[in-house]
């Protein structure tokens, strides 16, 4: 891993180590299933990006940016956990489940240990996103297994052929295959490499060919509905977007216009 990632997965695994014991009480709001279309947009909450800076917008709260998303016809909603480098918490998290009860939440994060999904199961989330490179093949089980216990989505992210090939080789796996069959087991592909925070804007081109069966998700870069459109006729199905829509005056037009342009 790259000093980022060492990084985020040095304080990410001291959060783990801190987190508290859960009561089964602690998972009683319900798991929001996915409903997908022929192209779909997760779109994204964040306060800061280390790589652009400050992204909240002034007098629009998370609550309310979300259920614009929601009204614009999100799949899901992505929500910054990360406290450091992106201003995150749970709480935001659990702010916006609450806003959007018919909508998922995803918790976004450098997620290392199960304890990070139950934290995000008891916070309301209905999905969670693991980054393949961060988790051997032994942890990224375990990650899994856990969401699947759960009920909880995932979102598996790629930066390379390498991550790739190990989310291909989950679909040998007849749970995975079958979570991926219903659209709970996501593979995204991340132009904005976490190893540099450089974004490679042919990657999701280039990648396009070693994309895993089933849905697929193209992650950071995509800004107007036509970034949509191009990334559809590569073969992705699903587009995270983030900066774009929290720096948009009108995010429900956005995802709206988004989804229509990947589905032409």
């Amino acid at each position: 891993m790259s000093d980022f990632l060492q990084t985020m997965a040095t304080s990410s695994a001291a959060r783990a180590a801190a987190a508290g014991s859960f009561s089964a009480s602690d998972f009683d709001k319900p798991v929001v299933p996915l409903s997908l279309g022929s192209f779909d947009v997760i779109a994204e909450i964040k306060d800061r990006s280390p790589a652009v800076g400050e992204l909240s917008v002034a007098g629009d709260d998370r609550a309310s940016r979300a259920a614009k998303y929601a009204a614009g016809g999100a799949a899901a909603v992505s929500v910054l956990t990360e406290p450091s480098r992106f201003d995150g918490s749970l709480q935001h998290l659990a702010d916006v489940a609450a806003a959007v009860p018919d909508t998922p939440v995803m918790r976004k994060d450098f997620l290392v240990e199960p304890v990070q999904i139950l934290e995000a199961r008891k916070a309301g989330a209905s999905g969670v996103l693991l980054i393949a490179a961060m988790l051997s093949d032994d942890k990224l089980r375990t990650m899994l297994d856990c969401a699947w216990e759960y009920g909880l989505f995932v979102l598996l992210e790629s930066f390379d052929e390498d991550d790739l090939r190990r989310s291909s080789a989950l679909l040998d796996e007849s749970v995975d295959a079958d979570r991926a069959e219903q659209g709970q087991l996501l593979f995204g592909v991340n132009t904005r490499n976490l190893r540099t925070l450089e974004v490679d804007s042919d990657r999701l081109r280039n990648l396009a060919a070693r994309l895993p069966r089933g849905r697929c998700v193209a992650e950071s870069g995509l800004l107007v509905p036509a970034d949509a459109e191009r990334v559809a006729g590569w073969g992705y199905t699903m587009a995270l977007v983030g900066t774009a829509l929290m720096r948009s005056e009108d995010p429900e037009s956005l995802v709206a216009a988004m989804r229509k342009a990947g589905s032409r």
